[in-house]
């Protein structure tokens, strides 16, 4: 008896050993919110964001130079590299309320807009960065149709010569990547995105290159560098008024292709646990990645107006200054298209799982929201599947009627540079560390905030009139 009494006493122990080491290894598996461990790296993190920031704003670098000559438009870069650097750490800040690597976590930019400057704002916040990311989507559908179209024409000029039209439609190619953003939207989350987004920014150095290497070689064709210190001028069929509009787009087209910060938040929430903590590791993230496509900017924008001088096309592989080698073209192109393919994810992901959870907190008992689909080996949340297909088709549908792409490209980064890039980020540091009014400190981030949202203005304002004009040559669905 005693025998078998402790034997049966051994039992249980062991049976509650067992539970608890499934305890501690469900505890290992969650972070110290509850969620699943995030697996993040800095590389990771700079995967992302070289993705969201190496995008087909760099095609348009080497116009904005053309419009703003060697000085100002080397200088713009740089000062849009330093700004868009220094306000993405002060926004890493805010990732968590309290001390970096114990506080409550943010999850997305609005949140941490909720939790540090109150309902107001966040209401402001949420429908600037939310439209924006809406009006990405739609200037990427534009520019992917555009480079599936110009690997079409590229091959046709081959065969047939520069002198002919080559015209072509870019709704089909338009109607093409908005089924395959279909299929890629139905990943659940972000952080189930990384090695799309290692692919997108594999591609992005891939054309970034080409793009180089061609600006390069026709530069060493012409014999030396086209281009002036004060950028188009004046004469010419060039009005006082269009060099004005024309530099002010420069400035929208610029601050375009530095954007990023609206997802800042996002990718932060990828990255692992500490230590060390998510604010070293984002903002090394940081240093890296903006520091990688400065220079890729500065090679390809300075390399391309070099190459063409005052002609440089609005997009410098679609534009066809360049024509041969006609492949090359072909790769480059390709290789926009499946960037734009992921990178079309990292920002749409953010405005997926917004709109999904407060749909889940609204309607928690439907059926239409907790159905499940099975698809062979997928199995598709109903909802997910129905509204991501909708929002697509929309975007699809917006950007077959705005066809051109510079100028959605320059009003875009106007638009959404002060307040996502700057305001925002400035003011929830500001009152995350206390600054204290009237400080050094506080002057100097209250300057950089209104210099900053002068430059939005005016970007703005000449993309504003851009755009009226591209609208006044352009019929909707034209392709």
């Amino acid at each position: 008896m005693a025998a078998k009494a402790t034997g049966h006493v051994g039992t249980e122990a062991m049976e509650v050993s067992v539970e608890v080491a499934n305890g501690d290894d469900d505890a290992a598996r969650l972070d110290d919110d509850g969620r699943p461990r995030r697996r993040g790296t800095m590389w990771t993190a700079s995967a992302h964001i070289i993705t969201a920031v190496i995008g087909a704003g760099v095609l348009s670098l080497a116009w904005a130079m053309a419009q703003l000559g060697w000085a100002a438009g080397t200088a713009m870069m740089l000062l849009f590299a330093g700004i868009s650097y220094y306000t993405s750490t002060l926004l890493a800040e805010c990732y968590r309320c309290g001390e970096p690597g114990t506080g409550k976590r943010n999850y997305t930019y609005t949140e941490a807009v909720r939790a540090i400057l109150g309902g107001a704002k966040f209401k402001l916040c949420g429908v600037i960065q939310y439209a924006n990311l809406v009006g990405i989507a739609v200037g990427y559908t534009i520019a992917a149709s555009i480079s599936m179209l110009a690997i079409k024409r590229a091959d046709c000029f081959h065969d047939r010569g520069h002198r002919n039209p080559c015209r072509s439609s870019s709704n089909p190619y338009m109607i093409l990547f908005g089924a395959v953003e279909i299929v890629f939207s139905q990943i659940p989350d972000f952080d189930q995105i990384w090695w799309l987004s290692i692919v997108a920014a594999a591609m992005s150095f891939t054309y970034a290159t080409i793009g180089l290497a061609l600006g390069i070689a026709q530069t060493v064709a012409n014999g030396g560098f086209k281009g002036s210190l004060t950028g188009v001028n004046v004469g010419d069929g060039i009005t006082p008024m269009q060099k004005v509009w024309r530099s002010l787009q420069a400035f929208g087209n610029i601050s375009f292709a530095y954007s990023y910060a609206y997802i800042l938040i996002e990718i932060q929430d990828t990255i692992k646990a500490p230590p060390p903590s998510e604010v070293t590791v984002m903002k090394k993230a940081t240093m890296v990645s903006v520091a990688t496509t400065t220079v890729f900017y500065m090679l390809c924008g300075c390399m391309g107006y070099a190459a063409f001088g005052d002609d440089a096309p609005d997009n410098l592989l679609t534009g066809f200054g360049f024509y041969e080698p006609f492949w090359l073209l072909d790769v480059a192109n390709a290789a926009i298209v499946v960037h734009l393919v992921g990178a079309y994810q990292v920002f749409c992901q953010p405005l997926f799982a917004f709109v999904e959870k407060r749909a889940a907190a609204r309607w928690p008992d439907s059926r239409f929201m907790t159905r499940e689909l099975r698809l062979g080996p997928f199995v598709l949340g109903v909802f997910r599947l129905t509204w991501r297909t909708a929002f697509v088709c929309l975007t699809t549908v917006v950007a077959m009627m705005l066809p051109f792409f510079g100028d959605v490209v320059g009003l875009l980064g106007a638009v959404s540079f002060w307040p996502l890039s700057v305001y925002f980020p400035v003011e929830m540091y500001k009152a995350q560390r206390r600054v204290r009014r009237w400080s050094t400190r506080w002057l100097c981030l209250q300057t950089l905030s209104a210099v900053c949202l002068l430059v939005s203005i005016a970007g703005a304002v000449g993309s504003t009139a851009g755009v009226i004009n591209a609208v006044n040559l352009h019929r909707p669905f034209s392709g």
